[in-house]
């Protein structure tokens, strides 16, 4: 059985009820919590500029984002420098702000598990004490389904969700909704708080962005350009658990990056601008406690890794703005150690609730009422992972202060990291049983036991790794049943329009993101790619690769190097690209990457190329029906990458390298083959 959080509340409500009988109504706040899905500690911009100024160790990665809204929010309050999560995946996040407590005891320790209906959330006790609230936007927990636990009113849609017309469950019941799905939420919540603007509310908004396929709405789609990253110290120091030779040496001081996710962060950053701005029309900026943050954070490169789960500092640091007028002093910044548990406190201890002694997080509150330069607060906190049986991610836990970090990967001891923080922020050196760190080791692995057993640290029997037999570790799901026919087929006509129509009977039409230009070749009517346009397919069940037999074929004729078709990212993938003139086919399985290379130049030559990778793993490339190489996956793709399907672009975490070049030339036809 499963250790939900479940509490008796009768008395606790009634306690409640009574208490803020004395609490004046113009004193009851509101609430209004935003977080964005995978969105880093730094991918701000005010956050880009301190580090800029600062001249300290670490870098400003991405100095070119805008993000003036949720800058004006930073400015008009305390923005938490050192925030975390828990555990850095999206589904045990969402329950540990709902109930200020780690997964292994709200029941939620991965993302494939629904949330109790039972368990005790801020929300719940709020809606008991008169509050009005509602959960609007991304839920995740699984493929859970119906009107979101504890809130008076939700407007959610169902797992991940489609970033474009995506259906929307408006309490429990599917309502179809049009437009970036992000938007769609920002009007429920407009809507909610307009309703509401007379009776205390509180409002938690999950935006789908940035998740993967990274797709913005067509406003920012194309904003920052060519931009890229500065390169930092780990972007060439493999994670202790991941095979380095996948790791490339990097020449120059910027890389490529995913600029998807950062054009959909600025779309956020205007929906955040019109929240606000309705606070202030209706005259409650005052009185409304508006917090900004993220679920976790996501790797772009470093440590050789994309998404999130372990406890580098780009998984598990978050950003963390809080806005309370009548409190809080305008431009704090704080370097209190603060946690995604901590939220469901703070709220309740700021709405006049009683906090239940059961919620292991603390309230923000002393943070900015207390008259001491530094009040009391944590020093340290344990970080937990549970190994999914889907993803390669080991088991992990850690203990970090504010100035080092102690990892450690039950039942993989010779993995076990010591990081000083202060000197190394990069985690690139490995100080365990460095003899000049005995003294800090030791005191890191008292800590660490000592926090273990406060937080009651344990595997529970719902764990994959305990669940789940050792084979079937890796899979996510039941191999799909091979479509045994092409399951795409793209034949450009004359004009172009926005949308792609798929020529087979599985409906995978794509959307045009740029613009394509239709020309009359040779051989036909051909879609002219200029670098940056591409389209984006919606990965519906008949592409999902899995364990399945692919055939990618296409006739064009390419005028650079760019990447022709990318499916997934740097977990499980393929693509089909040119480098050095060359055509290249990669696979990226769950051991690793195995890549084909053409021997000669194809540019500036039309030519047809065909991508197989068959039952065993067999993977050859063919240029003009000619084989001109072959390789070994590395195992076949386990289950549906989280990445989408792109034609003339790898916009989402890259499968092979950083890289955003995309296609330029002119292609005729491009189709994918599924089965035998």
């Amino acid at each position: 059985m499963r250790s939900f959080l479940l509490i008796a509340f009768a008395c606790l409500s009634i306690h409640s009820t009574l208490q803020l009988r004395n609490f004046a109504a113009e004193d009851r706040p509101n609430f209004l919590f935003i977080y964005t899905d995978d969105q880093r500690y730094d991918a701000l911009g005010c956050v880009q500029r301190e580090l800029l100024e600062s001249g300290k160790t670490a870098v400003a990665r991405f100095p070119w984002i805008e993000s003036p809204n949720l800058d004006r929010l930073a400015s008009q309050g305390i923005r938490f420098r050192n925030a975390f999560v828990v555990t850095a995946l999206c589904a045990p996040s969402r329950a540990a702000f709902l109930t200020g407590c780690y997964g292994h005891i709200n029941g939620v320790i991965d993302n494939h598990t629904s949330f109790s209906t039972d368990s005790t959330t801020h929300a719940s006790l709020m809606r008991q004490a008169g509050y009005k609230t509602a959960y609007i936007g991304k839920w995740h927990m699984g493929s859970q389904s119906g009107k979101r636990p504890g809130f008076d009113f939700s407007a959610s849609f169902i797992g991940q969700g489609i970033y474009f017309d995506c259906p929307v469950e408006v309490d429990g019941v599917k309502t179809a909704t049009q437009g970036w799905v992000d938007d769609v939420s920002t009007e429920y919540a407009l809507e909610f708080i307009r309703q509401n603007k007379d009776r205390p509310f509180s409002i938690v908004l999950g935006y789908k962005t940035c998740h993967g396929p990274f797709t913005p709405p067509e406003r920012t789609a194309k904003d920052y350009s060519d931009a890229q990253a500065r390169v930092v110290s780990n972007l060439t120091t493999p994670a202790i658990y991941k095979d380095d030779r996948t790791i490339k040496p990097i020449e120059g001081e910027s890389v490529p990056t995913n600029l998807g996710m950062f054009r959909g962060l600025k779309a956020i950053d205007q929906n955040v601008g019109k929240l606000l701005d309705q606070l202030d029309r209706f005259g409650l900026t005052q009185n409304t406690v508006v917090v900004y943050s993220s679920d976790n954070g996501y790797y772009l490169g470093e440590h050789g890794l994309g998404d999130k789960r372990t406890a580098y500092e780009e998984s598990m640091r978050i950003p963390m703005l809080v806005r309370y007028p009548k409190q809080i002093p305008a431009g704090i910044k704080s370097d209190a150690m603060v946690l995604n548990i901590d939220l469901a406190p703070t709220f309740l201890d700021l709405a006049g609730i009683p906090i239940p002694k059961e919620m292991q997080g603390h309230s923000w509150k002393s943070l900015w009422t207390s008259q001491e330069a530094k009040p009391a607060w944590r020093d340290d906190f344990f970080y937990s992972y549970f190994r999914e049986g889907k993803f390669a991610a080991p088991t992990v836990t850690a203990i970090r202060t504010d100035a080092m970090k102690l990892i450690k990967y039950p039942g993989k001891e010779a993995w076990s990291e010591l990081f000083d923080l202060r000197v190394d922020p990069y985690e690139t050196r490995n100080l365990f049983d460095d003899p000049a760190y005995a003294k800090e080791q030791a005191q890191l692995e008292s800590r660490y036991a000592q926090r273990a057993k406060q937080i009651g640290y344990h595997v529970p029997d719902y764990a994959d790794e305990k669940r789940l037999k050792a084979q079937d570790m890796l899979p996510e799901e039941p191999a799909p049943k091979a479509a045994n026919a092409w399951v795409l087929d793209y034949v450009f006509s004359n004009p172009i329009d926005s949308t792609i129509s798929d020529q087979t009977g599985f409906k995978n039409g794509g959307r045009v993101l740029g613009k394509l230009e239709a020309t009359e070749s040779p051989h036909g009517t051909a879609a002219g790619f200029d670098g940056k346009s591409f389209i984006e397919v919606p990965t519906g069940k008949s592409l999902n690769p899995a364990r399945c037999p692919i055939l990618i074929e296409t006739t064009l004729q390419a005028s650079a190097d760019g990447v022709i078709l990318a499916r997934g990212g740097q977990s499980l993938g393929y693509i089909l690209e040119i480098e050095n003139g060359k055509p290249i086919f990669a696979y990226r399985g769950p051991e690793g990457i195995s890549r084909i290379a053409g021997p000669e130049s194809i540019l500036d030559k039309w030519v047809t190329l065909k991508a197989t990778v068959d039952s065993d793993g067999q993977m050859v490339l063919s240029v003009q029906n000619q084989r001109v190489g072959q390789a070994r996956a590395k195992g076949l793709i386990p289950r549906n990458p989280n990445d989408g399907l792109q034609i003339g672009a790898d916009r989402g975490s890259p499968v092979d390298k950083e890289q955003t070049a995309g296609f330029k030339g002119l292609m005729l036809q491009i189709r994918i083959f599924h089965g035998q």
